[in-house]
């Protein structure tokens, strides 16, 4: 890849792992403010929201960038423009149609979700969805934005645009939902609408930084018009046929996590109901299922996936040129970085489940446990992730479908057993099985169409295994010693606890990587420049 397109990859990632982050670290002071009351209206109303949502944007950005840099690198920029004066009216319908369906279906969903005898509870449901179905209005109209910038290898304004939309989302999030319990003696599902809507207005802010960037970069894409050769003539059916094509699987993808996440939300509740636990304590163990400890395990899978998917490309170009050498090369490399970064991750957040359960929300014993069960999935979300991207950069994306339908359908045949026989533990296992099934597909269909093999990426895993098992053998020990003199219940020791087993844990793995050279071979002449900047080398 060219300097120019490594450096927009590389904001892009920076950009979308900060925002994601923002994303998931803003829950401690928001479930302190509103509550599990408020965190569980939430969640019902994001779910459904998160799933119509990747139904209307999903895909667009990197279809649009794929189909205008496509025709650019034959300057035939005039096809894109047109793309993107009548992409405008098309997402701006769309948004207003998915928004309506949303608004006037919020009844249905939250009937899925809550007890029909309980009015009270479907109605504060009710209002909560459609408080933030008016985010629908927005974010397809600025996905496509995006997309056109994405296509001219300019990546700031999406990267800064996503980090500004976010920003104005959890301050509007967190200060509207603290005035109206704290100023304005509102009640909680008022605090929940609130903060649900402030999807709306971090839309807005995300819009306008994408307006301003326009507005400056105007002049050079009409220069770009004037190098037009106007020898391609292509309608919009075919525009819009192709690129509905490219956005189908990751709608699929994008959507995967909220599936699994649905499953529980329409049977969980009424499968704890027929083993007798009251609803009480059932809405209060999904909530820690479901939004606490699944934005915990979210964090290891952001960074790995921000890392890996920057090797598509290479992958896609290596596919093009049957150029096999380099493909399982790139291949290897995705896969391990992944690993690599996902399992240490995931076993400190297990081994340190509880100070860290306490770090974010409250002291819990149920929580951690939870927490502890759960994290280990966080290797399966980034492995499933990083091999439908794979399959999309050999163009066999179709088959992502095909895996992620297999694995909703085992998640869905487990899942109501699997709670009889375990509770919530058995919601977490039937998800692990349901990704694994899907990864199996996706592996299958790896090796069948590009010839790949799996022994040279085994015998790495089995390395970044044992530096695992040996880093989490050290962090247990100092864990163990610490715990006598600090107690994981008090969020101020916990903080200590986590940051000191933390560093010494990722401080024993990475000094057994460079050891061993595994770094080198996975981050290459990166980690030299790391290390002179720390002064390390």
């Amino acid at each position: 890849m060219s300097s120019k397109l490594l450096r927009g990859t590389f904001i892009l990632t920076l950009g979308t792992f900060v925002s994601k982050l923002l994303g998931l670290l803003y829950v401690i002071p928001f479930s302190r403010i509103v509550g599990p009351e408020g965190t569980i209206l939430y969640q019902y109303a994001y779910v459904p929201y998160t799933i119509f949502l990747s139904m209307s944007t999903a895909g667009i950005p990197l279809a649009i960038s794929k189909f205008i840099a496509k025709y650019n690198a034959i300057e035939e920029y005039s096809v894109g423009r047109r793309l993107f004066k009548s992409g405008i009216w098309v997402m701006m319908a769309s948004g207003i149609i998915w928004f309506a369906i949303l608004m006037y279906f919020a009844p249905e969903f939250a009937a899925m979700f809550t007890d029909a005898k309980e009015n009270q509870k479907l109605e504060e449901t009710v209002t909560v969805i459609r408080a933030v179905s008016f985010a629908l209005i927005i974010i397809p109209f600025m996905s496509l934005i995006r997309g056109f910038f994405q296509g001219h290898q300019s990546m700031g304004p999406s990267a800064v645009s996503q980090v500004v939309e976010q920003i104005v989302r959890i301050v509007f999030l967190l200060g509207g939902a603290y005035v109206v319990l704290n100023l304005m003696d509102g009640s909680i599902v008022d605090a929940a609408s609130v903060a649900t809507f402030a999807a709306f207005i971090g839309g807005i802010g995300g819009l306008f930084v994408l307006f301003w960037y326009w507005y400056k970069r105007k002049p050079h894409l009409d220069q770009l018009l004037q190098h037009d050769k106007g020898t391609v003539d292509i309608s919009l059916k075919d525009m819009y046929k192709e690129i509905i094509i490219y956005s189908i699987p990751f709608i699929f993808v994008g959507i995967a996590n909220p599936l699994f996440q649905l499953i529980d939300l329409l049977t969980f509740n009424r499968t704890m109901d027929a083993m007798g636990v009251g609803i009480e304590e059932s809405e209060s163990l999904l909530n820690i299922l479901n939004f606490e400890t699944h934005k915990i395990v979210i964090i290891p899978v952001t960074l790995a996936i921000s890392f890996s998917l920057t090797l598509i490309p290479s992958i896609t170009k290596s596919f093009m040129d049957a150029d096999q050498a380099s493909l399982n090369r790139q291949m290897n490399q995705s896969l391990q970085v992944m690993l690599f970064l996902t399992l240490p991750a995931a076993v400190g957040v297990a081994l340190l489940a509880e100070p860290v359960y306490t770090l974010f929300y409250t002291a819990d014993i149920e929580g951690a446990a939870i927490l502890r069960t759960y994290a280990p999935v966080a290797v399966l979300f980034a492995l499933f992730s990083v091999t439908a991207a794979i399959l999309q950069g050999i163009n066999e994306q179709r088959f992502t479908v095909l895996s992620l339908l297999a694995g909703i359908l085992v998640k869905l045949s487990l899942n109501v057993p699997f709670i009889k026989w375990m509770e919530t533990e058995g919601a977490i296992y039937a998800t692990a099985i349901g990704y694994l099934t899907a990864i199996a597909i996706n592996f299958y269909v790896i090796k069948l169409f590009s010839g790949y093999r799996f022994r040279f990426v085994f015998r790495r895993s089995l390395l970044i295994v044992i530096f695992t098992g040996i880093m989490f053998v050290i962090t247990f020990i100092l864990y163990k010693v610490l715990t006598n003199f600090l107690s994981p219940e008090s969020v101020t020791q916990s903080v200590i606890l986590v940051f000191l087993c933390g560093a010494i844990g990722a401080g024993v793995y990475f000094y057994l990587g460079i050891k061993s050279r595994l770094v080198y071979f996975l981050f290459g002449d990166k980690v030299d420049r790391l290390l002179s900047k720390l002064r390390l080398k």
